[in-house]
């Protein structure tokens, strides 16, 4: 039975937000004295000058102009990521059009304000534009920034949803702080092969018993169409955390690109944000509606669906935008408490579809609320009743506006998502593992309850493709732990390490006990390898990971939060963090980044290149 407050709420959610509040309270009020100064000002076109407003209006339609004008009307400013490279963001390439006509029959006005880079994970795996991957999402964040930097907007619509594009575009957003802010998604592309097969044709070709055209068929059968991977990885985490933080219309982040009720909510979107300016009354600045109880709720959110390890990353680099500081022993001590309710790829064998099918992210919403799992007191985009507002489902009215219906009482397919009540486990997606090689993340919920515990022999690699070889030539047909180093932030700008899901999954597939301990990421999509991620400190910093040798016992075991290195503890003090890897991150782009990787902070800060006052 689940322990509440008098307030309803869970006392360890309850003390993890107090602490969490106390840890940012000089921070977080610095942040709002910076917010405030550029409050209540009026439409924002009145502050410019007439030459301003003249370039600012230039090539806008003639009723668009008279209005500007005038500078009496909102003006939205649409931030846009989209492009045709990834199939998530493709679906964007007309919204702006429907959003100005939106705007237009809302009394306000539109433009798209910039375009942010958006680069696709799924296309970079193993390349060496992975190394740019994980500092895109600051230079979103920036690109962000310039496109709002005209200081012409009463409001903003950000338009993206796949990996780093969310957290930058959420960034960029909260350092204009004082503006209202509505993330408009754009759907998941509808089933194909299922992810349990496409993981079995990725196992048979590792083992060389899948040919290329089988593979590349697997694949385009898997990932076909436009809208976003159907997955639940770090993209469609994006989603559940902006539904669970009241950025999103509620619901809206699973309808389909081609369907009608998609065009619809993105007008209703529109309405919804002129509604929340200044001039319109209803004022909601993004900067006060995401606070620490909203930045928990996303934590939350994550733990209960089993959702990427990647936004142990982003998403307190998300709070630090807002003046708010977490660290990784706030999400350990929420998923002690928070049960996990949905089982959707890699935990589980469901898609994303399935999962909305069955409830989606409002069902989550409402059953956390309800329980006393989740702040239901908070601001939303959506309105006054807090997230209790938020359990309800879109549909498509006679008139063709969005009207939101009752969410049905009971879950639609209890293999894919449960109620409080009768939870897939009774803790959350995610675990810190900590000891002598020092603090990590695992993805609990994807790791078979009988590879919790892993102690075997280390194996040490120094880049990704030491460890495909050494599978390729036969030398892992046993137990063993593979650590791989020189993977971090600072050491390479932390690349995905997807490939190595086939490999390892293909030894564990054959029987043996393997596990993985590396500096770097392997997010979303890491599947049922026990991982230990984000090892901190890095070894390019002098981690400890750094003295384990070949051979050394290593113990993983995500029962006791434990990682460590089971060598005479006199001998392992005696030992020396390996020398330095020669830099090998030059050409293909990664140059320009270099300044980045001296300054970047450690993932448990939210590997920033941002924040100055966190460097170390």
């Amino acid at each position: 039975m689940t322990t509440t407050t008098t307030s309803g709420l869970h006392p360890v959610i309850q003390q993890v937000t107090q602490r969490i509040t106390e840890r940012s309270r000089s921070l977080r009020t610095a942040y709002l004295e910076q917010l405030r100064q550029f409050k209540g000002r009026g439409p924002r076109r009145s502050s410019l000058s007439c030459a301003n407003q003249a370039h600012a209006n230039a090539a806008m339609d003639s009723k668009s102009k008279i209005w500007l004008a005038q500078a009496q009307k909102p003006n939205i400013g649409i931030v846009t990521a989209y492009n045709d490279m990834l199939s998530a963001h493709q679906p964007y390439e007309g919204y702006p059009e429907l959003i100005r006509q939106a705007a237009l029959k809302a009394g306000a006005t539109a433009q798209v304000a910039g375009a942010v880079p958006a680069m696709c994970d799924g296309v970079t795996q193993g390349r060496p534009g992975m190394e740019l991957s994980l500092f895109s999402r600051d230079v979103i964040a920036q690109a962000t920034a310039v496109a709002l930097s005209h200081d012409a907007f009463d409001a903003a619509l950000c338009l993206g949803i796949c990996d780093k594009i969310v957290p930058g575009l959420l960034i960029g957003a909260l350092a204009f702080g004082h503006l209202p802010v509505i993330f408009v998604p754009a759907g998941p592309m509808g089933s194909g092969l299922s992810n349990k097969e496409k993981a079995a044709v990725r196992e048979r070709y590792a083992q060389g018993k899948a040919t290329k055209e089988e593979l590349l068929a697997a694949e385009s059968a898997a990932y076909h169409s436009a809208g976003t991977c159907t997955f639940y990885g770090t993209a469609n985490s994006n989603q559940m955390l902006l539904e669970a933080m009241g950025l999103h219309l509620p619901g809206s982040a699973f309808v389909h690109p081609s369907s009608p009720l998609r065009n619809a909510l993105t007008e209703a979107a529109t309405e919804r944000i002129v509604q929340l300016t200044e001039i319109a009354g209803d004022y909601t600045p993004i900067g006060e509606l995401v606070n620490e109880k909203t930045i928990v709720n996303a934590l939350i959110s994550l733990l209960a669906t089993g959702g990427s390890t990647n936004h142990t990353i982003h998403w307190i680099a998300v709070a630090r935008a807002a003046g708010i500081l977490i660290d990784w022993q706030d999400f350990d001590e929420l998923s002690s408490v928070v049960p996990l309710l949905a089982r959707v790829y890699p935990n589980g064998t469901a898609d994303v579809n399935a999962f909305q099918d069955a409830g989606g992210p409002s069902f989550v919403i409402r059953e956390l609320v309800n329980a006393g799992l989740m702040h239901g007191d908070v601001m939303t985009v959506f309105g006054k009743q807090g997230l209790h507002g938020h359990a309800v489902t879109p549909s498509l009215g006679e008139d063709g506006r969005v009207q939101w219906d009752a969410l049905p009482e009971v879950s639609g397919d209890t293999s894919v998502l449960r109620p409080v009540a009768e939870p897939f486990a009774p803790t959350g997606g995610l675990r810190l593992l900590q000891g002598n090689l020092g603090r990590a993340i695992v993805k609990a919920s994807a790791v078979p309850k009988d590879a919790w515990i892993i102690r075997a022999p280390a194996v040490v690699f120094e880049s990704q493709d030491a460890l495909v070889n050494a599978y390729k030539a036969g030398e892992l047909n046993r137990d063993f732990v593979a650590v791989v180093i020189y993977q971090g932030p600072r050491a390479n700008g932390m690349p995905e390490l997807h490939q190595f899901t086939p490999v390892l999954g293909s030894l564990m597939s054959a029987g043996h006990k393997v596990a993985l301990v590396t500096d770097g990421r392997m997010s979303g999509a890491s599947g049922k390898v026990p991982a230990a991620l984000h090892v901190s400190p890095e070894v390019a910093q002098g981690g400890p990971l750094g003295k384990v040798r070949d051979g050394d016992l290593i113990e993983l075991n995500v029962h006791t939060g434990e990682l460590r290195a089971l060598v005479d503890e006199a001998e392992w003090n005696s030992r020396a963090v390996r020398s330095a890897k020669p830099d090998t991150t030059t050409g293909f782009g990664r140059d320009l980044f270099a300044a980045q990787r001296l300054v970047v902070t450690s993932p448990e800060q939210g590997a920033s290149t941002l924040f100055i006052d966190t460097a170390v």
